[in-house]
């Protein structure tokens, strides 16, 4: 295997990390409005990201680091193609770690509400846009034999794309119901089971639909058993919540996003971003990539880097792992 095919790879598994844990926290910020009844139920449920959503957030600057250091012809017409959502993206992640940074400092009702809905809508834009990202992505987009996109934002809302972004903002919402049935306590608890059941049917359809025309278009086996993967652990994640068993259910739904993410990124390699002009305009780990020597300087670090992150993200949700409740919460909140 070539570095720029371990690169592809290790893209990938950022990716995953990326939508396995911010997925989670952009959920608890949309059920900050569809399962909390109070201002203090969503004090908890912020409460239970708040120890980790920034660090979550690390795994996005390291992918489109790596994107840019290692497939830097990808980065280029991916950022420039998609600059729109990217920035409304980037607006959202910003307005959103503002909001959760600012709505404690001050006591006024007025004030925490408005912080409370750039939460929900800072939380639901991304789950939303990043899904119809991706599905582009796969898809094809118009490159040109510059390796320039010469499409414009409109042609990005096309029906499989769009679904794609119904699939992860439903699926991620699911996975902060897993997560918040998983760190809370109480009432809350019992209300999150419940609405992590409704969810997951909803969430089972339109995966389901997505992944077969995903398959049918681009796959082949090996994104065929990623695709089997994702739904069994879906409905397994649907079983383990019915039974009350909150930790299996959320790390099933991690494993479902896991793998949609690898069906992904199997359905495109070799190619990086696929040209729906001509095949031979397509972006692929070859043509994309930077010289064998910045691979291997790339790899020499993240052998080294990577374990000491691990180690300490881990270290963290370890050290902030118990439930969380609204007798936690103090009156002035």
């Amino acid at each position: 295997m070539e570095l720029h095919d371990v690169w592809f790879v290790l893209i990938a598994v950022l990716w995953t990390g990326y939508f396995f844990l911010e997925g989670f926290d952009f959920g608890v910020g949309i059920l900050t409005k569809l399962l909390a009844r109070d201002r203090t139920e969503r004090r908890v449920l912020i409460n239970t990201i708040g120890p980790v959503w920034d660090g979550n957030e690390v795994w996005l600057l390291t992918a489109g680091g790596a994107t840019f250091a290692a497939f830097p012809e990808w980065y280029a017409t991916l950022f420039s193609g998609f600059y729109l959502p990217l920035l409304l993206i980037l607006v959202c992640l910003i307005v959103r770690g503002v909001a959760f940074e600012y709505r404690h400092k001050r006591d006024g009702t007025r004030w925490q509400t408005n912080w409370e809905h750039a939460i929900f809508w800072t939380s639901l834009g991304p789950a939303l846009l990043w899904g119809v990202a991706f599905g582009n992505i796969v898809r094809g987009v118009k490159i040109d034999r510059e390796m320039e996109y010469v499409g414009n934002f409109w042609d990005l809302l096309n029906p499989y794309a769009i679904l794609g972004g119904l699939v992860t903002l439903s699926l991620f919402t699911f996975h902060g119901t897993a997560f918040a049935a998983l760190k809370t306590d109480g009432e809350i608890r019992v209300r999150a089971r419940k609405l992590a059941l409704a969810l997951g049917a909803v969430t089972a359809a339109l995966a389901l639909g997505f992944l077969i025309w995903t398959q049918i278009d681009h796959g082949d086996g090996s994104s065929l058993v990623a695709m089997l993967i994702a739904v069994v652990a879906l409905v397994a994640a649907l079983g383990a919540i019915k039974l009350g068993r909150e930790g299996w259910s959320f790390a099933l739904s991690g494993v479902t996003i896991a793998a949609s993410v690898a069906m992904l990124f199997l359905t495109l390699f070799p190619n990086v971003m696929p040209s729906s002009l001509d095949d031979a305009w397509s972006l692929t780990v070859t043509n994309a990539s930077s010289s064998p020597y910045t691979l291997k300087i790339m790899t020499w670090c993240a052998g080294i880097a990577t374990p000491v992150v691990l180690m300490y993200q881990a270290w963290t949700y370890w050290v902030f792992r118990k439930r969380i409740s609204t007798r936690h919460i103090a009156d002035a909140h």
